[in-house]
């Protein structure tokens, strides 16, 4: 389903030189309406995409082909016979980040291992190609670490050319078993999965959330790194990715017109109207009525 030009705020992608012909590519959608996010990608580029949340859309062929790509999933595109320019639109929310590499370039990474990625493969090498799949606990903390970095500018450079290869690598590990006990970042692994659960816990009972403690115990972590972990991934505290998450929620309900504001004050967990209208405005500095009175105007 599309949604309305005029109701669509225009951004850009900021880029950072990886390498003289290897770019990273970061977009936020910092507003309240899908933001169109435009870059133009030369033929022969492999575009390697991560959204850290929220969700995006990517429009080919003028909006006629469009393919999404959720919170914590990533999706490796090329095509050697034709440009694919992004252009993108992000919802409210919505962290991507995204590498593009040229083929070659990519492909003397890998010289020695080329048969692990399929379209490295020669019988691949004239065919287009498309993958999507979630991102790993491990990749989840490197992604958030590179968004994250605000180092002195003598070291950033640096910094961010270490952070994206060790994406690389751990995107395209192909371990029979995720579980191998060669793995030195078993533990940290296993740690990673369980802050991961924690996350899935506090949505799925956003309107009544465990604390801290309770949340520690269920998954098996203790409180200090369980705060931390979180931290780490998601760039910001349990609750505070959780009342992002409720206020999100709720938007996508009003949006929806099946609801009004008390029901959806108690859906995500508020026991009276003003509470839910006073937490709705400090996130969108509007109040759900007045939102809601925008978006018609807008005809939507």
């Amino acid at each position: 389903m599309k949604t309305p030009d005029k109701n669509i705020a225009s951004g850009s992608y900021h880029i950072h030189l990886v390498e003289p012909d290897f770019s990273l590519l970061r977009v936020e959608n910092p507003s309240e309406q899908v933001m169109r996010a435009r870059h133009p990608v030369p033929k022969g580029l492999l575009q390697i995409h991560c959204c850290l949340r929220g969700r995006v859309q990517f429009r080919y062929n003028g909006g006629h082909y469009i393919m999404e790509l959720g919170a914590e999933h990533a999706q490796v595109l090329y095509n050697p016979t034709a440009e694919l320019p992004l252009e993108t639109d992000l919802d409210p929310g919505t962290r991507m980040l995204s590498l593009l590499i040229p083929i070659r370039a990519f492909h003397a990474l890998f010289s020695e291992e080329a048969d692990v990625i399929p379209f490295l493969n020669p019988d691949y090498s004239d065919k287009k190609y498309y993958q999507q799949h979630p991102v790993s606990p491990s990749l989840a903390l490197v992604l958030s670490q590179l968004w994250n970095a605000n180092l002195h500018p003598s070291v950033q450079l640096l910094y961010e050319k270490a952070k994206v290869y060790e994406w690389l690598s751990l995107y395209f590990n192909r371990n029979a078993d995720p579980q191998d006990e060669q793995c030195p970042f078993l533990e940290d692994e296993e740690s990673l999965r369980r802050i991961r659960q924690a996350k899935e816990i506090v949505i799925e009972r956003m309107a009544e959330p465990p604390s801290l403690k309770e949340l520690a115990l269920e998954i098996g972590l203790p409180l200090k790194k369980l705060k931390e972990g979180f931290k780490q991934i998601y760039g910001d505290s349990v609750y505070s990715f959780l009342f992002d998450h409720k206020m999100e929620y709720a938007r996508k309900m009003l949006e929806s017109g099946k609801y009004n504001v008390n029901e959806v004050g108690l859906k995500v967990g508020y026991s009276t109207a003003s509470h839910f209208i006073a937490a709705f405005r400090k996130k969108y500095h509007t109040t759900p009525k007045k939102y809601l009175m925008s978006l018609a105007q807008q005809g939507r």
